[in-house]
């Protein structure tokens, strides 16, 4: 039965605080009625110093999304691990996975941006030593028990809800980061499709007998958006798929692999290439994905399309699905 998802960024172009506390607000209502309607997991994401307001706080966002729903995941993907002292992340995450029940998902990735690590002080060439110091100290965190750290000894609290820990997935788009993961015996999530990636992982994992799994994206998983009129929602609508786009391929420079790449420059594009889906609810289910992805509000798109868009998924494409 395919994933259901509904995304966030919280991206609105030129908003002032008035909009933008509108947006936010409006966020936390479709993730509630995503969860009263079936909806497998809310994602958000961490970018900084984006001019589109981009989500720079996604583990502050998680915390609102648990207090509004009950049953749904609620999943950070991604966190930017270097960007962050490891006990701050091992703190929030094991609050948030005791406020809502278990039902945190993380997945630590390293970024692609040096205007990020610019932003915060953080030197963009250590981090893959960073990332390395992430994994191995959020679970020791987590156990309630006194460790080493950076030469001292510490015990963070609370512990989590989760025993022994909630589900912490490592990211990464290179072979060192599948070392580095499989080294530490945690769940792999590449950045895109790459088999040759998922299968040097798992020679890692024989090597370094650990154990793991793989989350990675399929080789087609479209970010969907849904309309009764599919062309008339790119007329007026695409621009916003389109400011989506190109914001990510300008951040994705240097060939970083991506299941959202797209070198789409006008709004026709998008449709063509097929990264950027708008389709009816009956060509939704009728496509067979293993994973539905749905950005209600993608690239500052008005809260009321956002609103149609999520309804039709909730009210025509779950029931369809079995959910």
């Amino acid at each position: 039965m395919p994933v259901t998802v509904v995304r966030f960024n919280l991206v609105a172009p030129g908003a002032g605080p008035a909009a933008l506390s509108a947006r936010h607000r409006a966020a936390l209502e479709m993730a509630a009625y995503a969860d009263e309607h079936g909806i497998d997991t809310v994602h958000n994401e961490e970018h900084h110093g984006a001019e589109n307001n981009w989500l720079p706080s996604p583990f502050v966002f998680a915390g609102a999304v648990s207090g509004a729903t009950r049953r749904i995941t609620v999943t950070v993907s991604a966190a930017i691990g270097p960007l962050h002292d490891p006990l701050r992340p091992a703190e929030d995450i094991a609050v948030l996975d005791l406020l809502s029940g278990g039902r945190l998902v993380t997945v630590a990735g390293t970024g692609y941006r040096p205007e990020e690590y610019a932003l915060l002080g953080v030197d963009w060439h250590r981090r893959g030593r960073l990332q390395d110091e992430l994994p191995r100290t959020l679970p020791a965190a987590w156990t309630g028990e006194e460790f080493t750290y950076r030469g001292r000894r510490v015990r963070p609290t609370p512990r989590p809800y989760t025993d022994p820990h909630h589900l912490l997935l490592v990211g990464g788009p290179s072979r060192a980061a599948a070392r580095r993961v499989a080294r530490l015996g945690l769940p792999f999530s590449p950045s895109a499709h790459l088999p040759e990636l998922e299968a040097h992982y798992r020679e890692r994992l024989a090597d370094y007998g650990t154990e793991g799994w793989t989350m990675m994206p399929a080789a087609k998983t479209p970010l969907l958006h849904l309309a009764e009129d599919p062309h008339r929602a790119w007329a007026e609508y695409g621009g916003h798929l389109l400011h989506e786009a190109r914001t990510y391929a300008a951040w994705q420079s240097g060939g970083v692999p991506s299941a959202v790449r797209s070198a789409a420059t006008t709004v026709a594009e998008p449709l063509a290439e097929g990264v950027y889906r708008i389709v009816t609810p009956v060509q939704c289910v009728a496509r067979g994905l293993d994973t539905l992805v749905l950005h209600p509000p993608a690239g500052g798109m008005p809260v009321a399309e956002g609103w149609r868009s999520l309804r039709l998924l909730a009210e025509r494409v779950v029931p369809a699905l079995g959910h």
